[in-house]
């Protein structure tokens, strides 16, 4: 049985490998939100899940995934650490990322907010509110436009 700690990490890696075979570009850049985003527009509706898109099943682990992916993504731009309070039902939810500035984000919240709200809660919005943009230290100039 692995740790939630260790899911974390494990399930941002999985979603990565499938975005990348439904053809998005997840690399943990901070250009790699916007196809986060993408796949947000394309696969739900204000909280409901596009009928046979890739959220009709495995809803929760799949949220679960992507705000790992996106907390992975600020971790490997930013810096932080991780922290897991519990083991419980919410566990999961309450996972946060301490930055080297001393703040805390909740990244699957936040991808759980962006499920239910649609493109106000935009993921692309939300990592340049945290200071990733195409210019930060890991990022490569990715200006590619996508046709879906």
């Amino acid at each position: 049985m692995t740790s939630l700690r260790d899911d974390i990490l494990t399930s941002a890696r999985w979603i990565a490998r499938a975005l990348n075979s439904s053809g998005y570009k997840p690399d943990f850049t901070p250009g790699s939100l916007r196809d986060v985003e993408l796949f947000m527009v394309q696969h739900s509706d204000h909280g409901v899940a596009v009928t046979g898109g890739l959220l009709a099943t495995g809803l929760g682990p799949r949220l679960f995934a992507l705000g790992a992916y996106v907390g992975e993504t600020v971790r490997q731009n930013r810096g932080g650490a991780w922290v897991v309070d519990g083991d419980g039902p919410t566990a999961e939810m309450n996972i946060a990322l301490h930055l080297p500035d001393g703040s805390a984000i909740w990244p699957v919240q936040r991808v759980v907010r962006r499920f239910h709200n649609g493109p106000e809660d935009d993921i692309t919005f939300y990592g340049a509110a945290l200071g990733l943009t195409e210019t930060s230290p890991r990022s490569r100039h990715r200006f590619r436009r996508r046709n879906h």
